[in-house]
């Protein structure tokens, strides 16, 4: 039987069109701003790095809250991640980024426009075949306001990928204060500012990407319906995805 999403949830063709296309070096995604005669064309997929996931539970969300420093530095309790209500089977995913570059010019000085597309966590590598929106486990999708996007933001423009089982852990480097600034971090620094956090005693890992105000969370399904890719596009109003 034939994988079918609720029609809610699931993408439309332009959005559809977006995240197939995102990933498809030489693809033109659209044009810069005010000039339509110069195309954003996705240049390379690049793999990031790898992640650990054993509890097969998946956060997608912000590491830290701007919002809730003053919680952090005084170790009260705060709200807790955005952990996707579907799990994925326990294992090591890569995690790629999708660049495009589009030029132009900043007060007559030439700008190469490199960009992210999107960000996404392979699961599998089988094909998808339709794409939805990712309720988090506490969302519920009567409550969704009609054209409502499920998301996550983020003040500071950076997402994180991370096992939901391991994030006291895994976030606790970004949410260290000391007289109410944000103490520096010993995280592994990836590619393009990125960054991992490693809990050896799960197993498990977060892996930080850039995430312009936070992102929707999109789901690319098989024909069986199983979960082949987990793809983060920007939070930005009026995107294509």
């Amino acid at each position: 039987m034939e994988w079918v999403g609720d029609a809610r949830l699931a993408a439309g063709p332009e959005a559809a069109w977006y995240l197939e296309a995102a990933f498809t070096p030489g693809a033109h995604i659209g044009s810069v701003y005010d000039d339509p005669t110069t195309p954003i064309v996705v240049t390379r997929i690049e793999e990031l790095t790898t992640i650990r996931v054993p509890s097969g539970r998946i956060v997608v969300d912000a590491p830290w809250d701007d919002d809730e420093i003053w919680e952090y530095g005084r170790g009260l309790p705060t709200r807790p991640p955005r952990e996707l209500a579907v799990s994925i089977p326990p294992g090591v995913y890569r995690v790629e980024i999708a660049w495009t570059t589009g030029p132009y010019e900043f007060f007559g000085e030439p700008c190469d426009g490199v960009e992210t597309a999107a960000t996404r966590l392979c699961v599998s590598d089988d094909p998808v075949v339709g794409w939805e929106m990712a309720l988090g486990v506490d969302e519920d999708i009567d409550r969704l306001r009609a054209g409502g996007e499920p998301r996550f933001s983020s003040d500071a423009n950076v997402g994180c990928f991370a096992d939901a089982a391991a994030w006291t852990t895994l976030s606790a480097p970004f949410r260290k204060v000391v007289d109410g600034i944000p103490a520096p971090r010993d995280t592994e620094q990836l590619a393009d500012g990125c960054e991992r956090v490693r809990d050896e005693s799960q197993q498990a890992d977060l892996v930080t990407f850039g995430a312009e105000s936070g992102g929707i969370v999109w789901l690319g399904r098989t024909k069986a319906g199983d979960v082949a890719r987990i793809v983060v596009t920007t939070g930005m109003p009026g995107a294509q995805a």
